[in-house]
């Protein structure tokens, strides 16, 4: 649907006709988000408890790279899926701000890949009976926390800001 000076409304948009990436008809973005939200915290969370407890680490740390890994791919997907979703509404200054910052997402989840891939090199090491010294395993869990907390408060905005723009578009086109 249109307005009166020819731009789309927020309330109906022809998804086909915008030529959005859709899975059985859901625009991309709008179902990869969900495994983003899950993924990122969940990773920090399982990559903080690797990092400061040698258990955990013996029975996570290939639970956690993978999760890492596919965190780390499926945000630029999402975030890109999420701008050309983001062109089928009209210019809108909450919807700017929530892809900029869906855009820097990327930059909180790459510390969480490096550190894990940190360690799972201390993981490695240990099992040849060659563990980490006390000082550096404890830089690395307060590494692993600050990344971790910084990944997850980042995903918190990202979301929070998505929920405004849909709000603001939402009560633009009278629906609440």
């Amino acid at each position: 649907m249109r307005d009166e000076t020819g731009r789309r409304t927020a309330d109906a948009v022809d998804i086909k006709e915008a030529h959005v990436q859709t899975i059985d008809g859901l625009p991309t973005h709008v179902l990869l988000i969900h495994a983003v939200v899950v993924l990122v915290p969940l990773t920090a969370l399982l990559l903080v408890l690797a990092a400061a407890w040698p258990a955990a680490r013996r029975a996570l740390i290939w639970l956690v790279s993978a999760l890492a890994v596919v965190t780390m791919v499926l945000t630029p997907i999402t975030a890109d899926a999420g701008e050309e979703f983001a062109s089928t509404f009209g210019p809108s200054e909450t919807l700017r701000t929530h892809t900029e910052l869906g855009d820097t997402l990327t930059w909180f989840v790459l510390p969480l890949v490096v550190l894990t891939a940190v360690v799972l090199f201390v993981h490695l090491r240990e099992r040849r009976g060659v563990p980490l010294a006390r000082v550096l395993a404890a830089v690395l869990v307060v590494l692993t926390l600050a990344a971790g907390v910084a990944a997850t408060v980042q995903v918190y905005r990202v979301g929070e800001s998505g929920a405004r723009a849909v709000w603001d578009a939402s009560s633009a086109a009278g629906r609440y």
